[in-house]
């Protein structure tokens, strides 16, 4: 445990929002898919030294003097890299996902190409194609969905392709459950000449410990964060396969180029110090385990959820993650979602595919295990945790009739404050829950 003596010293603000944010995340079930626990041993690499150091440029090939060390790191950081996920070029430098992608972009299209991406609506990230991102500002973005229940339509990609003859197709999700066909991406993004990019920000570190199929032989770039699944700190990476290099030997040199001098300044070399820490972690057997069981517990998860009678996108889930539609109890995401926020169980709203109301008053939630698991939790948890969500569920669905609520009523903050405030259950099970908490605290190292 981090006793900050010198922030003790110098600003006790700070040290006090620290310290209630440590409290937090200890005491509250982590379920955004998106969010994990990093490794002491990650996190102080990231309050290493190497954060005062400017590195502009690439090792051997910087701007300024004095980055001998910067150098070796940054090598040993993409030797890592290469190893973990096989492949012949890695770039570490992104400082996050979204502009890893973009950068993709710029180095594979010019301005008014066309790419495609699967819709946020869908599941889909904001990057890859949604109005008013940079991809979309810039270049020709065509986007394609799932069928109503949710599930990835190869037929449909396919023929949309061929009528938008994209030079880019992204695959890749945010929020979608099941496994996706690489093979089929490629052989769509064969038929059509377009390059295939995927982003596995939410599934780094279910591949690199061989508990969901890599796309690597598939993918001519494979864009990734480095938080989510793979337990490091908040960064990016941008790798280019075998088949990638062998169609374009210079696409490499073109990603570089587009990180620097096109889209960023100087690597955050603290975070890339973490991110070779957590690289080396995720090498190890325990990883392999703990990926895996990340997804166990995601299917147990589900299938309580299921048997309490939730509606689940896609009936289920092979990943992390799960998304759920409260629309049958009358619960708009965001009512559902700030409940159990109150009650110690933290996810985030969420659209469901085709989903009447807007991205930002979505009619479902997304839940995901991957900190959950870090903690080690397993099937018996999820169970639990289940039956907790039907109880806050059903809880909103009486007192929402109670007060006569509409979902367009619920679309107003201080309405959903307001029903929050009449519920039964939240404080009884925010004592379950840091009861449990308790039983499996956030765990200080993963090897």
């Amino acid at each position: 445990m981090f006793t900050y003596p010198h922030i003790q010293k110098t600003d006790k603000l700070v040290l006090k929002l620290i310290q209630l944010e440590t409290t937090r995340q200890a005491e509250t079930l982590m379920m955004i898919p998106s969010e994990n626990y990093a490794s002491k041993a990650v996190e102080e690499a990231m309050s290493s030294p190497f954060g005062n150091k400017y590195a502009e440029g690439y090792p051997s090939r910087r701007y300024y003097q004095g980055n001998e060390f910067a150098d070796k790191l940054e090598t040993l950081c993409i030797d890592r890299a290469k190893e973990l996920f096989d492949v012949p070029f890695v770039n570490v430098q992104p400082h996050s996902g979204s502009p890893a992608n973009f950068a993709v972009e710029m180095a594979i299209l010019a301005p008014g190409d066309t790419f495609m991406g699967l819709s946020l609506a869908s599941g889909g990230h904001l990057t890859h194609g949604a109005n008013l991102t940079a991809g979309a500002r810039f270049f020709k973005s065509v986007q394609y969905g799932v069928t109503p229940d949710g599930l990835l339509d190869y037929r449909a990609i396919e023929q949309l392709a061929i009528e938008a003859k994209p030079k880019l197709i992204i695959a890749g999700t945010t929020a979608y459950p099941r496994l996706i066909d690489w093979e089929r991406f490629a052989h769509i993004a064969k038929k059509v000449d377009a390059f295939l990019m995927v982003d596995i920000a939410h599934l780094a570190g279910l591949i690199a410990g061989h508990a969901y199929p890599s796309p690597v032989p598939y993918a001519d770039i494979v864009t990734t964060t480095t938080h989510k699944t793979l337990r490091g700190p908040r960064g990016a990476m941008i790798m280019v396969t075998d088949k990638g290099l062998k169609r374009d030997p210079d696409l490499g040199k073109r990603i570089n180029t587009t990180i620097i001098p096109g889209i960023q300044g100087g690597p955050h070399l603290n975070s890339i110090a973490a991110l070779a820490v957590a690289l080396k972690e995720a090498q190890s057997v325990k990883f392999h385990k703990y990926a895996k069981q990340i997804i166990v517990n995601a299917k147990a998860l589900a299938s309580g959820l299921t048997e309490h009678g939730f509606k689940l996108v896609t009936a289920g889930t092979d990943s992390h993650l799960i998304v759920a539609d409260m629309s049958q109890y009358g619960v708009l995401g965001n009512t559902m979602a700030e409940a159990c926020e109150q009650a110690g169980i933290i996810f985030n709203r969420n659209t469901v595919p085709h989903d009447p109301s807007s991205p930002f008053y979505p009619s479902g939630i997304r839940l995901g295990t991957p900190a959950i698991t870090t903690r080690k939790m397993k099937e018996k948890e999820m169970i639990m945790i289940a039956s907790w969500l039907l109880i806050m569920a059903e809880d909103l669905k009486i007192t929402i009739s109670k007060l006569k609520m509409s979902i367009d009523d619920q679309k107003k903050r201080d309405n959903r404050q307001a029903i929050i405030r009449k519920l039964h259950w939240p404080k009884v099970i925010s004592a379950k829950v840091k009861e449990l908490c308790k039983k499996y605290p956030i765990p200080e190292s993963y090897i």
